[in-house]
């Protein structure tokens, strides 16, 4: 945790910043980083999932609010803040004896023996989806590298038709204690069991599968539903699909951060769909009737005579859907009229004609006005 880069340095603002100014910098960020922008820099791609990180964290109300109390801590799924730590407790130690332990050189607690339960750990993981994708969502499969118990020995570790040993020294615990006399008096601390590692079994016979570790890792294909809204840089917690728990522990979780890829034509702007679209001379002097693109395909549009470039009009229901909600955002569109080029000389006298019958003086008469005098 302490080596992670804090959030608004990464996103590049102050923490009194307005959450438009943090959406609008993780926006320019994640342009300027995202991997179809950078292909094979490994730098740009470290620096885009960072600042996809920070931006989830501080898009989140409540996550946002945990982070500016506890730092990254506040944002750890283990993290329990009433309990003033991990788990609870004194802020990550399970009881005094580890605390005693961690100052006069004894191991972990009982509680914290490797015969307890644990719960696996938490995988991460990156699903890339097109704009299309994250607008109406998706099913994809992902490939994860993770520990999953040995189907062979189910999980005992110990080689098929044999069971392992009970360690005498601990009794099964996998813990011993021992007293120390410290200038606070006798101190009684816990270690790992030396004969047993730990553990609190010996295996004779190891399983050849899994080599005695009751886990193995393989790669696994694990479905994903990306539900439809979702945006650049917000994630999934799949439970249950990290890696798998030891000793009858629960498997840990997978986190999924979703990666959009940017549209030729579309940008976003929450539920909002952007377009700038170009008008020539003559449609927006006359107007016209236009075929727009839009995500469900191209629709009709009229745009008025006198169109000026910079205008924009509004599809309704033509956005993104809502990611918690019913419906769907809006589409807007705006006009940039393109001044006519390579114009023939013809095309240039009715251009003229047009400035002469408004009243308007071109360049070209003022020109031969000056020569006259």
């Amino acid at each position: 945790m302490a080596d992670k880069k804090d959030f608004y340095e990464s996103l590049g603002v102050e923490k009194s910043a307005s959450d438009a100014e943090i959406k609008a910098a993780y926006r320019k960020m994640a342009k300027k980083f995202h991997p179809d922008m950078n292909p094979g820099n490994k730098q740009a791609e470290a620096k885009f999932k960072e600042v996809s990180e920070a931006y989830e964290v501080l898009s989140d109300a409540d996550k946002k609010a945990r982070y500016d109390q506890y730092g990254h801590a506040g944002v750890d799924p283990n993290f329990n803040a009433g309990g003033g730590g991990y788990g609870g407790g004194f802020s990550g130690f399970e009881d005094l004896g580890d605390i005693f332990g961690s100052i006069f050189g004894g191991g972990r607690a009982s509680t914290q023996s490797r015969t307890a339960p644990r719960r696996g750990e938490r995988l991460v993981a990156e699903a890339r989806i097109s704009f299309e994708e994250a607008a109406f969502g998706c099913d994809k499969e992902l490939e994860v590298s993770r520990v999953e118990t040995c189907e062979v020995c189910s999980g005992s570790g110990a080689k098929e038709g044999t069971t392992p040993e009970k360690c005498s020294e601990c009794g099964g615990s996998g813990v011993v204690l021992r007293r120390q006399q410290t200038v606070f008096g006798t101190m009684q601390t816990s270690a790992d069991c030396p004969k047993c590692g730990g553990r609190g079994k010996i295996i004779h016979s190891p399983c050849e599968k899994c080599g005695g570790k009751g886990r193995v890792r393989r790669k696994k294909k694990v479905p994903v539903k990306i539900p439809a809204g979702i945006d650049n840089g917000q994630a999934l917690n799949l439970r249950g699909q990290g890696d798998a728990g030891a000793n009858g522990g629960e498997p840990g979780d997978l986190y999924v951060t979703v990666s959009v890829r940017p549209h030729e034509l579309f940008e976003r702007e929450g539920t909002a769909v952007l377009l700038e679209m170009p008008l020539s001379f003559t449609q927006a002097a006359l107007g016209a009737e236009l075929e727009v693109p839009t995500l469900d395909g191209k629709v009709k549009y009229s745009v008025p005579e006198g169109t000026q470039t910079g205008t924009t009009f509004r599809l309704r229901g033509k956005g993104i859907p809502n990611l918690r909600g019913s419906g769907r955002g809006d589409q807007y569109v705006t006009v940039r009229v393109a001044t006519p080029t390579a114009l023939s000389e013809e095309q240039r006298e009715l251009l003229r004609q047009f400035a002469a019958s408004g009243g308007e003086e071109t360049t070209e008469e003022r020109g031969k006005k000056k020569k006259r005098k």
